[in-house]
């Protein structure tokens, strides 16, 4: 007999140990119409145990399930457990990407929109052509006949028959694309029937659509309503603009779709990204260019308050340069502070003092119009094939973001900021201006009062209460499930080494102690070690104190460097030791599983570095949530300590393995918790974990670490000398 309820999607024989606990909560609260936060170790079956009630559920009261990740290991899990469930239970699923990867002749979306709507009025044209064609070859035949009103009736089609040529004539200069052709044209049933056997990638859709010489992107929305299931990443989601476009793709409103976040604690930082607006100093320099050329008499005033606006951005990031800053400037953004407390920021005194006209708001609106109106000629260029690109209106973009700086720049939550970098080609230094928004709720508090439902899971979401306040959800059910394999095959180790506070780093004496202990460490590591630090700094510098100590390979992680090729060479070799920083792509969403990895440590206690802009995150969730040191403990030491456990979990990823994971820095200790006082972070760890952590000296590391892997067999032939 068939399952009947939400276990019908489950693909397996059994669920994992609280798997079934787990769906049966999440279940109930979808049911309900409720939000889940839904914190599970590795062996959790988070993903299933989210999915298959979802699916029940959307099943039960026509809706569609919509799951998102922003890493793209997951992306692939999760076609294969769609995989898995369609083996069950028949449902369909439709993988997006954005076009900009299906594309099959790289064009832009503004470029792209104009030849679709050309594409499609040259073939209704045609067709159009096609019908009376084939009704003045009917009533020529009937006036043959004798029937005089068919000549008179195929007189008139004969008219529109000459219109629609002269009209097809028109359109016979314009851009057009041909994939897109072939879909309006061809039969496209295969396409579909082909694309609903099984679940397919975007790279499967592109090489079929490439093949058969269609759009894949466009067959794809429009096979895209009415689908049990979408996967897709956290823009289609977090992005307002593209939400409500994918969301009428899907023929649904916001209150049918049942939306599960992967990698939930990263919602925070995308939903501010996708509310920061920015401008940069290329795109006024552009338009005013672009104003130059145009005899439009409004271009004057247009020009009056970009070029007052862009001179102030220059002056400010020109002014804040001391001696050698200039020479200082690299290829990545540095953050010019204007901020201040008690007025408004330098930037907009500086161009309120060089603005001089009739009025700043007249002139942003007299840009705004020129800047529409030359958008509409570019695209009407574009579309007659008068240009082979679709040039986008700089004057528009630039008014736009000046409107939204002087009418938005004051509003709680939004940080000021400006920004310089370096050309790498002209080795020339611009910059951008910024409205940085500090409150993701403003994101995501809409959008999760709007759809009937969400799932945020990851391993790391605790404390619950502060993703709650954080993320604009209410009234949500939270669950939590630690590590389901045995225990007796790990160890979880507060290594009391000194403290690494930013002032103590340079010393010798504490460098030798960590070097010490990350080097006994490694020697007892049965394989390969990671080792995560604050920073890449702190990475390279301890991996070159390892390199004259050690026989072990040493690869050390750098910014700019392929994550992935220096992954495959780590778990390539035996022995060897990684270091890296915790705020890099090897923290999280990547596995080392098997013999990839068997000891993680984390050096040091990794705050991210605390600029102008993470100090204004910290006053913007002081003022939101009223609370002495919430911004700090919000923003920076709770995101902190989820860093650190996401970098714990990158090791011990099935039941069979063996492996230890050691925090070297005292103010992971239980014992020092009442010497260290507010610097302690033993206490921000859930219970569970808390409870796991073994404090021990750095001299008894070596020992501890020798008999719980002897006590394994995990040693290859005679153990480490201690």
């Amino acid at each position: 007999m068939s399952e009947t309820g939400y276990m019908r999607f489950f693909p397996y024989d059994r669920p994992y140990e609280n798997q079934r606990e787990a769906m049966d909560r999440i279940h109930n609260a979808l049911h309900r119409g409720q939000d889940v936060l839904f914190e599970g170790a590795c062996g959790t079956g988070k993903t299933l145990s989210s999915l298959v009630p979802a699916l029940e559920v959307a099943r039960e009261q026509d809706k569609t399930v919509v799951i998102t990740t922003n890493v793209h290991q997951q992306m692939r899990q999760f076609v294969a457990e769609a995989r898995a469930i369609t083996r069950e239970e028949s449902i369909r699923t439709v993988v997006f990407k954005g076009k900009g990867s299906m594309c099959h002749i790289d064009v832009g979306y503004e470029e792209c929109q104009t030849l679709r709507d050309n594409t499609r009025a040259v073939v209704d044209a045609e067709q159009d052509r096609e019908q009376l064609e084939r009704r003045q070859r009917e009533l020529l035949a009937e006036s043959q006949d004798g029937d005089g009103s068919a000549a008179d009736a195929r007189s008139a089609v004969m008219d529109e028959l000459e219109a629609i040529e002269e009209r097809l004539e028109d359109l016979g200069d314009q851009n057009v694309c041909d994939y897109y052709r072939n879909n309006l044209t061809e039969d496209t049933d295969d396409f579909f029937g082909w694309l609903f056997e099984d679940v397919r990638t975007p790279d499967e859709i592109y090489e079929y659509a490439e093949r058969q010489e269609l759009c894949g992107y466009e067959l794809l929305k429009e096979g895209i309503e009415g689908v049990d299931l979408v996967v897709c990443n956290y823009h289609h989601l977090l992005d307002s603009t593209i939400r409500e476009q994918f969301f009428r793709w899907l023929g649904r409103d916001p209150e049918d779709v049942i939306a599960v976040f992967d990698e939930a604690h990263n919602v925070e930082d995308a939903a501010r990204e996708h509310a920061t607006r920015t401008c940069s100093e290329r795109t006024f320099e552009s338009a005013l260019e672009e104003l130059a050329d145009s005899d439009d008499p409004r271009a004057e005033d247009a020009a009056n308050v970009l070029s007052a606006f862009h001179r102030a951005l220059v002056e400010i990031y020109e002014d804040s340069f001391g001696f050698g800053d200039r020479e200082g400037v690299g290829e990545n953004w540095t953050d010019v502070p204007i901020a201040n407390d008690d007025r408004k920021d330098d930037l907009t005194l500086e161009f309120l003092q060089r603005y001089s006209g009739r009025g700043i708001d007249d002139d942003l609106e007299a840009a705004m119009k020129l800047g529409q109106e030359l958008d509409e000629e570019y695209e009407e260029a574009y579309r007659e094939g008068e240009t082979a690109t679709r040039t986008e209106c700089q004057t528009l973009q630039a008014a736009a973001f000046v409107s939204a700086w002087m009418t938005e720049g004051s509003t709680e939550g939004l940080y000021p900021v400006v920004a310089v970098t370096r050309d790498a080609g002209t080795d020339e230094i611009y910059g951008r201006v910024e409205l940085y928004s500090c409150l993701p709720r403003q994101v995501t508090g809409q959008l999760f009062d709007e759809i009937h439902a969400t799932v945020l899971m990851s391993a790391t979401l605790q404390p619950f209460e502060v993703t709650e306040d954080v993320l604009g959800i209410e009234d949500a059910v939270s669950m939590a499930y630690g590590l389901q394999f045995a225990e007796e095959n790990r160890r979880t180790f507060a290594v009391e080494t000194p403290p690494l506070f930013s002032s103590d780093r340079d010393d010798p004496a504490v460098q030798a102690d960590v070097t010490e202990t990350i080097h006994d460490a490694v020697r007892m590591t049965p394989g390969n070690t990671l080792a995560f630090f604050p920073n890449y700094g702190e990475a390279s510098r301890y991996a070159d104190r390892l390199v004259g100590r050690t026989d072990r390979t040493v690869y050390v992680d750098e910014p700019g460097q392929s994550a992935e090729d220096l992954r495959q060479q780590f778990v390539a070799d035996d022995g060897a030791v990684l270091c890296t920083s915790l705020w890099g792509t090897l923290a999280e969403g990547v596995s080392f599983d098997g013999d990839d990895a068997h000891t993680v440590l984390v050096v040091g206690v990794p705050y991210p570095h605390l600029d102008d802009r993470a100090e204004a995150v910290q006053e913007a969730y002081d003022a939101a949530f009223d609370g002495t040191d919430t911004g700090w403990r919000y923003a920076v030491e709770f995101p902190t300590i989820r860093k650190t456990r996401q970098a714990l979990g990158r090791v011990i990823r099935s039941p069979e393995e063996v492996g230890v994971r050691a925090l070297l820095d005292r103010r992971y200790s239980r014992q020092a918790k009442p010497d260290l006082g507010k610097y302690s972070v033993n206490g921000i760890f859930p219970h569970a974990e808390r409870e796991e952590l073994i404090d021990i000296e750095p001299g008894k590391l070596k020992f501890a670490m020798l008999n719980f892997y002897g006590g394994h067999d995990a040693y290859d032939g005679e153990p480490p000398t201690p």
